[in-house]
């Protein structure tokens, strides 16, 4: 990315749109980021907010006849996506995974029983298919496997008061915590059962931590901190030492005011959202900003709260966006898409 791509104001004429999302492969968007004539970095793809975004819009048409109702998202917060490029979001009282491979809406921790979510916040997943998740009505964090299945739990009584982010380091086994109320991270095995370390303690100097929220790796194992009230990312390195911050309070490109998720691309790109400007922004490795996507408003490519990010290994993006009650999913046209592009199959010439 190239800092003459920073910070234009986007406006993109949308005619009948409505808020919600088209059925698999029924519209293509041309949405993108920045405008024309620079060269477009972030590209508009889908929505999901309900089975019938995976399962097909007859789901609906079942529904206006009183067959079935419709599963729709009611206030997300959280996403990831599992090794089966599922999409898992946190919401209220339960984990919504949207498969769209197998054209089906599945759920984590609906049913009674130990395993049950009440308010679950952070959710992270790791390569051999467990699904990490944290309640912060029961403050703790829920290890599910790829089925659903409750494998493990974390946190005895006091242990924690307000756990929000997750992040999974397989390399070095580790799974990051952060506990918004107690102001620290902590560092376990992935498995939870042994503390390796903690980080932080509260305070506004570097490597102290005001309501810690969401966490993000980079791809030399780099832990980013969502300081969420003191308005900045904080960046340690894999033994636990501060490297740098990113950001500061304020309304200018850079600044934050509401920093909530964060997550970072294949080409080590860190995108992080702001519910307050209603947006996600895109710093390079430096810390420095480059870009920022969406603006208020319920069209595709606008935001009414975000919160969570993730970004899978094909960079793509995807955004909750709480109250318009939906995962907006974006491009991210780097190294990755370019070479896509040039192995597509390219349409038969005209003679």
């Amino acid at each position: 990315m190239r800092s003459a791509i920073l910070f234009g104001i986007v406006t993109v004429l949308l005619i009948g749109i409505t808020a919600c999302a088209p059925a698999p492969g029924k519209r293509v968007w041309d949405i993108v980021w920045p405008l024309p004539p620079e060269e477009p970095r972030i590209k508009f793809l889908e929505i999901y907010q309900s089975n019938a975004d995976v399962e097909g819009s007859s789901q609906f048409a079942r529904a206006l006849f009183g067959e079935d109702v419709p599963l729709i998202l009611v206030k997300p917060y959280g996403v990831a996506v599992d090794r089966e490029s599922r999409i898992c979001v946190t919401d209220i009282g339960r984990v919504f995974i949207f498969d769209k491979k197998n054209r089906r809406v599945d759920f984590i921790g609906a049913e009674a029983g130990t395993g049950k979510l009440r308010i679950p916040i952070g959710i992270a997943t790791s390569r051999d298919g467990r699904i990490y998740v944290t309640d912060t009505a029961s403050d703790r964090v829920f290890i599910y496997n790829s089925k659903g299945n409750l494998v493990g739990l974390i946190g005895q009584k006091g242990e924690f008061e307000g756990p929000s982010g997750l992040a999974v380091d397989e390399k070095r086994g580790r799974l990051y915590i952060s506990d918004a109320k107690k102001h620290f991270i902590k560092v376990y095995t992935l498995d939870g059962k042994e503390v390796l370390s903690t980080i932080g303690e509260r305070g506004a100097e570097s490597g102290k931590f005001n309501f810690p929220t969401n966490l993000a790796l980079d791809s030399e194992g780099n832990l980013y901190v969502v300081d969420t009230g003191n308005f900045r990312v904080q960046v340690f390195n894999p033994e636990g030492k501060h490297v740098r911050n990113i950001g500061s309070v304020g309304d200018r490109p850079g600044n934050f005011s509401r920093p909530k998720g964060i997550a970072i691309d294949s080409e080590d790109h860190i995108y992080i959202v702001d519910a307050a400007f209603q947006n996600f922004q895109i710093f390079n490795k430096e810390g420095q900003p480059l870009l920022f996507v969406g603006e208020g408003g319920s069209h595709p490519g606008q935001f009414l709260l975000p919160a969570g990010i993730a970004i899978d290994d094909e960079d793509r993006v995807y955004v909750v966006d709480q109250l318009n009650a939906r995962v907006q999913v974006f491009e991210y046209m780097g190294e990755k898409w370019k070479k896509r592009q040039a192995a597509a199959p390219k349409p038969e010439q005209k003679k």
